[in-house]
């Protein structure tokens, strides 16, 4: 059957990019189409469609780009039915008014309009720094959940949110909790006493999640942003933050996650953290240093709460469960008898940044990538939502290789992640490769955590709800121990 193509280019259209992702993904189930990208003309995406075999066409960010190639009598009918996609994203909301009902169009104006404390920034980086900066001169504490700021407009922002008495999240703040409600990456939380100040996103995911799972909820998760700590920064966020839950009722236990800050950094917040009347919990990562799932039982025990056995699900034919021990191959562990086997590498294919420094950190040595660093998104959707670059390193594992991947469930994350990685897990065991995954998420969450840990587990993956303890049995199952630990 002859093949076509359709590549065309909208201009004055924007669309974010899990929005049209979204789009790309339905359009390419279309009967007849055998590929569809629609896509913001970024470089990376014109980069993408060219590799594809497109033409590219005069185009630059600001012009909704669209490449299609499939049979030549549907192509037509598959362009018309893309048509309709993209106009229900741009149909106005069924709230009624009409014309009378126009929205702000600054966040200013709409700060006039409305009884709200919080402003939640998510465009392309370049652009964020006058949204933000708008929002806190209009008194309002903001969520900048865009990456790629430079420092120096952070830097900017922190100081004039100081001077405003509000605080900045971000930039690159993947998380929050307010009150009960997520932002961002979110994952369904019980209410609970436990406070986050967090320079970490999937840092603060999975200790929330493991709370969460001990029966422990949170009041809120204050992200930071993954610079706050730097001698740049100076901890501006994180100091505000501290004060914020200080004065919070019902906050009866802070936790302050963050990678190694800078020393002068690190010295000024604990002057802070003395000065207040609410304890805290502190999880800096590095060498050393406590790892997450450690740094949540301190908080458990903390709060006079038992410490649960964190779940687990063994690999297919392992006779009991995985090794739970976090502590890495030859340190004298009683606990790590097992089964000589061959050994191989540990690749880390992550898509949260603390969770690839930490499981870096406890298994020693091997490949480790986050897919998730800046370097990664630009143009694209974040790894947590797209999983495509992952699959493609996923699929380059070579056998006897241990590969190690964390799934990060919750509101905002793909809706079905075994979907796609279970397929090419079993692909990859049935090759020669030992998988094991970090699932992030808590029995709330949408994607359903029983659920898609058993579509992981029954593609070949050993799977951790603990990541210390996914990262510890990968190093133990590189080195050829495979059976079980304490």
């Amino acid at each position: 059957m002859a093949s076509a193509e359709v590549v065309r280019t909208r201009t004055g259209v924007y669309h974010d990019s899990v929005s049209l992702m979204r789009v790309s993904r339905t359009a390419s189930a279309l009967p007849g189409v055998e590929v569809a990208v629609v896509a913001m003309a970024t470089e990376l995406n014109l980069q993408i469609v060219s590799e594809l075999g497109f033409d590219l066409p005069r185009a630059g960010p600001a012009d909704l780009l669209i490449a299609l190639r499939g049979a030549a009598d549907t192509l037509e009918a598959a362009s018309a039915e893309l048509d309709g996609l993209l106009a229900a994203l741009s149909a106005p909301s069924s709230g009624g008014g009409g014309d009378a009902e126009r929205p702000a169009r600054t966040v200013r104006a709409a700060a006039r309009e409305s009884a709200a404390g919080l402003a939640l920034v998510s465009v392309p980086g370049r652009h964020a720094f006058a949204e933000a900066l708008d929002a806190v001169e209009a008194g309002l504490s903001v969520m900048i959940f865009s990456d790629n700021v430079p420092i120096e407009q952070e830097v900017l922002l922190k100081r004039r949110a100081a001077e405003r008495g509000v605080l900045v999240m971000g930039p690159d703040c993947g998380t929050a909790v307010i009150g009960g409600a997520g932002l961002g990456f979110a994952n369904v939380l019980r209410p609970g006493p436990v406070g986050l100040v967090a320079a970490s996103g999937t840092g603060a995911q999975q200790v929330t999640c493991l709370l969460d799972l001990a029966g422990v909820g949170v009041s809120h998760v204050l992200g930071v942003g993954g610079r706050d700590l730097s001698a740049d920064v100076g901890g501006l966020s994180t100091l505000r933050a501290l004060e914020a839950l200080d004065a919070d009722p019902a906050t009866e236990l802070i936790v302050l996650i963050s990678k190694p800050p800078a020393p002068q950094v690190a010295r000024t917040v604990e002057e802070a953290v003395a000065r207040l009347g609410t304890p805290v919990v502190t999880a800096l990562l590095g060498p050393g240093q406590a790892d997450l799932t450690s740094v949540t039982e301190a908080a458990l025990r903390a709060l006079g709460v038992p410490i649960p056995t964190w779940p687990s699900w063994p690999a297919p034919g392992t006779p009991d469960a995985p090794a739970a021990s976090r502590r890495l191959p030859g340190t004298g562990d009683p606990g790590t008898e097992g089964t000589e086997g061959t050994e191989g590498n540990v690749r880390g294919i992550y898509s949260g940044g603390t969770l690839c420094v930490e499981a870096r950190l406890i298994a020693g040595t091997g490949e480790f990538t986050d897919f998730g660093d800046d370097a990664y998104t630009v143009g694209r959707a974040h790894p947590m939502i797209d999983p495509t670059l992952r699959l493609e390193a996923l699929a380059e594992v070579p056998p006897g290789d241990v590969v190690l991947l964390d799934v990060v469930l919750g509101h905002g994350s793909d809706p079905d992640p075994s979907a796609r990685l279970a397929p090419a897990i079993a692909e990859a065991v049935a090759g020669g490769v030992t998988a094991v995954v970090a699932l992030v998420g808590s029995e709330g969450d949408p994607q359903g955590l029983a659920a898609q840990a058993g579509a992981l587990n029954a593609a070949g993956a050993a799977v951790f709800t603990s990541n210390a303890e996914a990262a510890g049995y990968a190093a133990r199952a590189a080195t050829g121990i495979t059976a079980n630990a304490r």
